[in-house]
């Protein structure tokens, strides 16, 4: 349902009528190696393509002639009430495809008054981004040992963050093929090919690149520790990112008895390990396969989601993310027993397109999309969804 206080949307965003149409847009408008890198997964993409294709395995069970000219897609999640069941996923480097991205999407959550989860991969000063908005979450991936850990937490909390996000599924580096064939590397090496990318995409480059680089200088990871990091272009930005195949929930545990604000585990995909999170004192836990960005052939988060929430003490908050491009998505999962979805690639795209008007645009489309399924589920609130509102397609329907 589109926010009150939404301006009218541009000509432009008038032609984006769901969330798939920002990427062929976003493809039109970033040079080549920057889309490829958001838009492009592991190895053979099995993954990927999993994440959109179990949404079909799911088939509706409507009700009708129930009373719901009341409705709320409104949820609770820990002592805050939200807008919508869905939020904005952590996205590294988005401040690459729109000017001061972090910023662009936190400010569009604020707005709407959504959850959006700031990455630990992020080109702008996590301070900036809590300052503007304080209600954003903090994303961190964790440093390869304990002092630099505590650091990062310290600072996660002395910037104001009340809701950090642990991201546990990268060991090692992925083999993302795909950004090689496409030009983009890590660290960004200048090269003829992004350069003739760049001038195909005079737009970006001035809007983008060539704004940063004047008004901020050579974009840095501001915060993937407790000082601020290396240039985009360093040669040292691997070896920043290395040395975490050896992290184990120890390191979970120590940043459970220093954090003190919720603490959400993002990145698991089995029963047991959602326990062990539950068991250490995690406040809620986030299914993810990282968007198949990690390892191919990872299940589908929804394919886990019933037998995790099952397994976990009743009211325990569930947030699973990847794939989700639809209200009818979003709702699958809350029938199933997530609290709340995480949403990324296309808030990516929105803002590439059309900066923070274009992400208002992209969280309007998706509320009116929940809004119009639950009137024609019969339901009337989010809580109200469950199994009984789906049915697997490969099974007969039970009398």
């Amino acid at each position: 349902m589109a926010s009150p206080a939404s301006p009218r949307p541009t000509a432009r965003l008038r032609r984006m009528l769901s969330l798939h149409d920002f990427e062929a847009a976003a493809r039109q408008r970033l040079p080549r190696p920057i889309f490829g890198y958001i838009a492009g997964a592991a190895e053979d993409t099995c993954s990927l393509r999993d994440n959109r294709q179990v949404f079909d395995d799911y088939g509706f069970v409507p009700r009708v002639l129930r009373d719901v000219s009341q409705r709320s897609q409104a949820v609770e999640l820990f002592g805050r009430r939200y807008a919508s069941p869905f939020g904005i996923a952590p996205m590294g480097i988005n401040a690459l495809s729109t000017y001061r991205g972090d910023l662009v999407l936190a400010r569009a959550a604020q707005a709407a008054d959504i959850v959006s989860v700031m990455s630990g991969t992020s080109l702008i000063p996590m301070e900036e981004v809590a300052r503007e908005s304080p209600g954003t979450w903090f994303q961190a991936y964790i440093p390869g040992d304990q002092q630099r850990i505590d650091a990062l937490v310290d600072r996660v909390a002395q910037a104001g963050f009340g809701v950090l996000v642990v991201t546990v599924d990268i060991p090692v580096s992925a083999n993302r093929e795909n950004n090689v064939r496409n030009g983009f590397s890590t660290p960004l090496r200048p090269s003829l090919r992004l350069a003739w990318d760049g001038l195909l995409r005079p737009r970006w480059v001035a809007g983008t690149l060539a704004r940063t680089l004047l008004r901020h200088g050579m974009p840095h990871f501001e915060n993937s520790f407790a000082t601020r990091g290396a240039p985009i272009v360093s040669s040292t930005v691997l070896r920043d990112f290395s040395a975490r195949d050896h992290l184990s929930w120890q390191h979970i545990q120590a940043i459970r008895r220093r954090w003190q604000g919720p603490l959400v585990i993002k990145g698991i995909l089995s029963v047991e390990d959602a326990l062990q999170a539950q068991r250490i004192g995690a406040d809620a836990i986030v299914l993810s396969n990282h968007g198949g960005r990690q390892l191919d052939g990872a299940a589908s988060p929804m394919r886990v989601l019933e037998a995790v929430v099952g397994a976990l003490k009743p009211g325990y908050p569930v947030l699973i993310d990847s794939g989700f491009r639809r209200g009818s998505d979003v709702l699958k999962a809350l029938a199933l027993g997530a609290r709340m979805v995480l949403v990324g690639r296309p808030f990516n795209y929105a803002a590439a397109v059309a900066g923070q008007a274009g992400v208002a645009h992209a969280i309007d489309l998706l509320q009116s999309e929940i809004d119009r399924n639950l009137a024609m589920l019969g339901v009337a609130a989010c809580a109200e969804l469950g199994p009984q509102h789906l049915v697997r397609r490969s099974a007969p329907l039970q009398p």
